[in-house]
């Protein structure tokens, strides 16, 4: 910790400014450097809840007040030092979506500029503040958000625009839905009870009387607040944080009925092991399964989560895999995508993914689902799995790899779930975070067919 952090006056303003200012800075992960500032500073209660909210909603804004901020400032916020430019957005965030009183956020965050940036720049960061105020955040809407509907409702709502349209080719179309869909509630940590290893129901006696279980996966439960890391089960590895989305995309290949044998399983993409440690407890008695990461990082992660004697964990790239064709009964596809089906829980992804990323990663997309094919035998089954509900990591990558070979059939998806809602796009699988409270998960299952050999 460094002196000034212990010597500040305002902890929890500091703790969201040096977050805001190290995924400036340093492209940080807010969700994951957050939570150690916190414990590292013992800040905790309403403290911790204040500089989350700061944190994450500053950063889930973050274009939107930069728009602000420069008609504020009169220099794009680019122009200013990190720090500087750290300390105005945490202050129009605080002046345009809290109810923190004005001159509170005004004089706090010069304070703050002090401490983070010298003291030349109080008069700057003073007279900047003081015109954000000169509006309320229907204000600035009024003059700054574009005039197109869905743009103006991503200005609104802190999305870039092409985030905001792709989620409404999502929706087919429905504005109202995309309304809600963009609405940005805290998320709710879920955790998994990882079968073999803890009952849910011993797990949700561990996580506290506020604790719910989780509506959609048997394993599933919601935690009302507090430190994962402070239950149990999660720190000896019993259970885990994961989405309840998460959740379901492994259940799906798991639940989904094969003819013949059943004892072959492959994660082909599986760092850092989240999907392949609920897979290891799915499989049959005398079933194997393979983990596979091109990243020995996330390879090691994997192993971690799966504990010794689970499933074998090797370093390759399933793009160019070194296992004969044919050899698996279920093929997991948890292929690496944008993300966008996680914005609530990582706020700054929004603001650093552009339209390019998704142009990038639809090739990898499609060839580690052709090659996930080739790896499963006549009548198994492959698991297509991102987190985005883009229509290029989605339905574009299944269509295109499908109409291109004749050896596969689609599976229905929603069945599996006869109790999720709203919850099919055709075959296929999409999650919300507005209609199932879980990230954008999307699932296709493909059956390799019997008359094909491999």
């Amino acid at each position: 910790m460094s002196a000034a952090a212990r010597s500040s006056t305002d902890p929890a303003r500091r703790a969201a400014a040096d977050v805001v200012l190290a995924v400036d800075r340093d492209q940080a992960f807010a969700n994951l450097l957050l939570p150690r500032i916190l414990r590292e500073r013992s800040i905790s209660g309403t403290e911790a809840a204040f500089a989350t909210e700061l944190a994450y909603g500053t950063l889930r804004r973050q274009g939107s007040l930069d728009a602000v901020l420069a008609v504020a400032a009169r220099r794009p916020p680019a122009d200013l030092d990190p720090p500087v430019r750290a300390v105005v957005r945490l202050g129009a965030y605080q002046l345009l979506h809290t109810r923190v009183p004005p001159h509170a956020a005004v004089s706090t965050t010069v304070e703050l500029g002090r401490e983070l940036a010298g003291p030349r720049t109080s008069g700057l960061v003073n007279a900047v503040l003081r015109r954000v105020a000169e509006r309320d955040w229907a204000g600035w809407v009024e003059r700054l958000a574009p005039a197109d509907p869905v743009g103006r409702l991503g200005f609104e709502r802190g999305y870039p625009e092409w985030i905001a349209t792709a989620l409404l080719d999502a929706l087919d179309g429905d504005l109202g839905e995309l309304d809600r869909a963009l609405t940005d509630e805290r998320p709710v940590t879920h955790l998994v009870a990882r079968p073999g290893r803890i009952e849910r129901a011993e797990l949700l006696g561990l996580a506290g009387p506020a604790a719910s279980a989780g509506p959609w996966s048997p394993y599933a439960v919601r935690l009302a607040g507090g430190d994962p890391a402070g239950i149990a089960a999660v720190r000896d590895g019993r259970a885990a944080v994961q989405d309840e989305g998460s959740q379901l995309a492994a259940l799906a290949l798991a639940r989904a009925p094969l003819e013949g044998g059943d004892e072959r399983w492959l994660d082909a993409c599986a760092g850092p092991g989240g999907k392949a440690s609920l897979l290891a407890g799915l499989l049959p008695a005398d079933g194997r399964l393979l983990a596979v990461d091109r990243s020995a990082h996330r390879a090691r992660l994997t192993a971690q989560a799966l504990g010794p004697g689970r499933g074998r964990v090797v370093v390759a790239d399933a793009t160019r895999p070194g296992w004969p064709e044919g050899g698996f009964d279920r093929v997991l596809v948890d292929a690496p995508c944008t993300g966008l089906g996680a914005l609530r829980r990582r706020p700054e992804v929004r603001w650093r993914r552009q339209p390019a990323d998704v142009e990038r990663l639809h090739p990898l997309q499609r060839a580690l689902l052709e090659r996930a094919i080739d790896a499963v035998r006549p009548g198994g089954l492959v698991g297509y799995v991102t987190c985005s509900p883009h229509r290029r990591e989605t339905t574009d990558v299944v269509a295109a790899v499908t109409a291109g070979r004749g050896d596969v059939e689609a599976v229905d998806v929603p069945p599996l779930f006869p109790e999720l809602p709203a919850g099919g796009v055709g075959r296929t699988l999409q999650l919300w975070p507005h209609r199932h409270g879980t990230d954008a998960m999307f699932v296709a299952l493909l059956r390799r067919k019997l008359d094909e050999l491999p």
